[in-house]
């Protein structure tokens, strides 16, 4: 294997105990028949699974060393686990991948071949979305709404499927960043990139873990990381808020100064002025809210992940 350059593989995973082995026999098929000039690690990064998923795992890494393993102590989320595993990689290239099929192991061949053109960076783009209607409207207005108040364009149908060539890692290695999103790490501090769009294929088995959860928290990460729209929309809406309501206060003023006996202002309007302004600033201070916990949990300087185990390293 000396002189061959070495390509790793992170595969992340939850729960993945019907997918690990065909994946890594695919990977490992791969590097046989059509990556033959070039080794291989594989690095299995595991988010604390519930099932047999852990088992499996070491048994693969009894029969290849070349296939690794981290075994998390917890769960620590959809965006620290899969970049702790590419801090924890040695290639001359590192590929990142879903366990589940649904990043189709045949489009390596072409993220290497980019590679060796000189792009630092080959990206899978899917063609198309498998979201429903709704889901695929939210996440166009929240494409748009970072494209028009950020310097820096997200990356559309981008999961972090794709290779990265180790200096980028490098980059990664240097940023000691403790809540990474990933996919905008890529936009903003990327090398020049090749996109290459693919189908999102099925998960072979399993259940996805992802939900309107995980979603809404990776849009929060993203637009508190990448835009000033939250806090700038807090300050305008609030000066308009507060200039409407003295303008009618001043109306309601002068209309009871001028018809004194006819004009009942009732309790009504008082009502509706502060069910207005009271909503208002419960929404900016949400807002408000969600960079304050995004600053206080890069400012806790908490580690990525804590691990439990890991093989072959």
């Amino acid at each position: 294997m000396e002189g061959k350059k070495l390509i790793s593989i992170v595969l992340p995973c939850y729960n993945e105990e019907g997918n690990v082995e065909k994946i890594s026999e695919a990977v490992i098929n791969l590097f046989k028949n059509e990556l033959i000039n070039y080794d291989y690690e594989i690095v299995f990064i595991d988010n604390d699974s519930k099932d047999r998923t852990r088992e499996l795992i070491r048994n693969i890494c009894k029969k290849d060393k070349k296939v690794k393993a981290i075994f998390n102590v917890k769960n620590f989320g959809q965006f620290n686990s899969p970049y702790y595993g590419l801090l924890n990689t040695s290639g001359d290239a590192v590929v990142s991948m879903a366990s589940d099929f649904q990043d189709p192991v045949e489009l390596i061949p072409q993220f290497v071949k980019a590679w060796e053109e000189g792009y630092k960076i080959a990206i899978g783009v899917r063609k198309t979305s498998t979201d429903n209607f709704i889901l695929r409207t939210l996440k166009k207005i929240y494409y748009n709404m970072i494209k028009k108040f950020s310097n820096v364009d997200q990356i559309k149908m981008f999961t972090g499927f794709g290779l990265y060539d180790k200096d980028f890692i490098e980059v990664l290695r240097k940023l000691d960043d403790p809540t990474p999103f990933f996919r905008g790490i890529v936009a903003e501090l990327g090398y020049k990139r090749k996109e290459i769009p693919f189908e999102q294929g099925k998960r072979e088995r399993g259940k996805s873990s992802n939900n309107f959860y995980s979603l809404y928290d990776a849009a929060m990460l993203s637009f508190t990381s990448y835009t000033k729209i939250g806090l700038r929309l807090a300050t305008f809406g609030g000066a308009i808020a507060f200039t409407i309501s003295l303008i009618i206060a001043i109306i309601y003023l002068v209309m009871k100064l001028i018809w004194w006996d006819r004009f009942q202002a009732g309790m009504i309007p008082m009502l509706l002025g502060m069910l207005f302004l009271g909503s208002v600033q419960i929404l900016f201070i949400g807002i408000i809210g969600e960079y304050v916990l995004a600053i206080n949990q890069r400012t806790m300087k908490r580690p990525l992940v804590v691990e439990e185990e890991r093989i072959n390293f």
